[in-house]
């Protein structure tokens, strides 16, 4: 049975893997592990109380509007309130620059739909979000990495590879980027390097898709002006999110994008699931327009920016010399580089066995490099258990250095 059902699917629904998420998702749900694994933010970041007393009070005052269909594109009050929260940044967004998705993962998916044709490079980041990857490849894309370096995406090895593709009659449709705080490696790309990606996009006619789910949660620094914002020619796609600053479980989200590109976006999301709760939106607006959201996001910034010092104290304190990791600004995550012949999918098997699991380098690699890196992430673990995986983590690499230089 289970071959013939195999054989009835269509070629792209073969392809579809998702090991990697998967793996993710099991290590998190195991009990006696101490998860870095998963991008999960904090239960105590969560205005559940809140969110209680303005949910009654909604269903009461607007219980037929808020448990009705909605507009495809979204509460058109949120996404006025979305576009208003931009235009205080110096950021030129109007209302029919915004759609509402359920949460950036859809987004990613849209877009997909939107711009790929089987057999299209798609450019990311070496490493990149391995979300944004998969929503690529399950779209028939061939993915073409980009190196990083300490700035974010290499602009150099962009220009070098672009031109080295459309030598050979293969012109990119777009550039995939999560410039603030990237996932998985958490560097913050400067404006200096966004302005020279911009040079080389507007010279070679490409797209940018700007995946932007944490750029608030910054906890030094100063922020640095989206993608959106320097672009005057509407080659920008920016996606949005309250997955990380608000509620994941509502997954809501939105898309930044020429009115064009929203129109057809739109019929994309009539297709696929005619509109996003519209309740979800209505409690989000109602939450936003108590001007509540941004003292809970100061209030997250201040959760995790406690979380990922603890982090990265015990990673001082406890990993082996040779090991080096990413000291973000913001976000949720960070990024470990181990010596060069250390295997970290085989220091996973050892940490598991310490009661300790991250995600592998490889996942995040278009092309399977990065083989001596995994990711790290703080946000969901207590204090007292952030420390004491590091501890056993930091066991388990040096046991994997003593065998390597035996």
């Amino acid at each position: 049975m289970k071959e013939f059902l195999q054989n009835k699917l269509s070629d792209r629904a073969q392809r579809l893997d998702g090991k990697a998420i998967k793996e993710i998702v099991e290590l998190i749900a195991q009990p006696n592990i101490i998860s870095f694994a998963g991008g999960l933010p904090s239960p105590e970041s969560f205005p559940a109380e809140e969110l209680a007393s303005l949910s009654e009070k909604m269903l009461r005052e607007k219980g037929a509007q808020a448990l009705q269909y909605s507009d495809t594109l979204g509460l058109k009050a949120l996404r006025e309130k979305i576009a208003q929260r931009y235009q205080n940044e110096g950021v030129e967004v109007r209302t029919e620059n915004v759609m509402m998705v359920s949460a950036s993962q859809q987004a990613l998916d849209f877009v997909s739909r939107l711009l790929i044709n089987p057999g299209d490079v798609v450019l990311c980041g070496l490493p990149s979000y391995l979300g944004g990857i998969d929503a690529f490849k399950s779209y028939d894309a061939q993915m073409v990495g980009i190196p990083l370096d300490e700035q974010g995406l290499s602009a150099s090895h962009l220009e070098a590879k672009v031109e080295e593709l459309i030598q050979k009659g293969q012109q990119p449709r777009f550039l995939y980027l999560v410039p603030d705080f990237q996932n998985p490696t958490g560097i913050t790309m400067p404006r200096f390097r966004r302005l020279e990606i911009l040079q080389i996009v507007e010279k070679f006619d490409l797209l940018i898709l700007e995946d932007s789910p944490y750029r608030e949660l910054r906890y030094q620094g100063e922020a640095q002006p989206t993608f959106y914002s320097l672009d005057a020619s509407g080659r920008v796609i920016t996606l949005g999110t309250f997955s990380k600053t608000f509620v994941p479980g509502f997954r809501l989200g939105w898309i930044l994008a020429h009115p064009l590109l929203i129109e057809k976006l739109a019929l994309i999301k009539q297709t696929a699931d005619i509109c996003s709760s519209t309740f979800v939106q209505a409690l989000t607006l109602e939450y936003l327009e108590q001007d509540q959201f941004d003292a809970n996001i100061q209030r997250n910034v201040k959760i995790y920016g406690e979380k990922q010092q603890v982090m990265l104290n015990a990673l001082e304190e406890f990993m082996p010399s040779r090991v080096k990791w990413t000291q973000p600004e913001g976000g949720l995550f960070l990024w470990v580089e181990l010596p060069d012949e250390i295997n970290a999918r085989q220091l996973l098997a050892k940490a598991v066995e310490k009661g300790v699991a991250f995600v592998p380098g490889d996942v995040f690699h278009c092309d399977g490099s990065g083989q001596n890196t995994f990711r790290l992430n703080y946000s969901y673990t207590t204090h007292e258990q952030t420390q004491e995986g590091v501890q056993r983590l930091a066991d388990a690499v040096a046991e994997m250095i003593t065998i390597s230089t035996r």
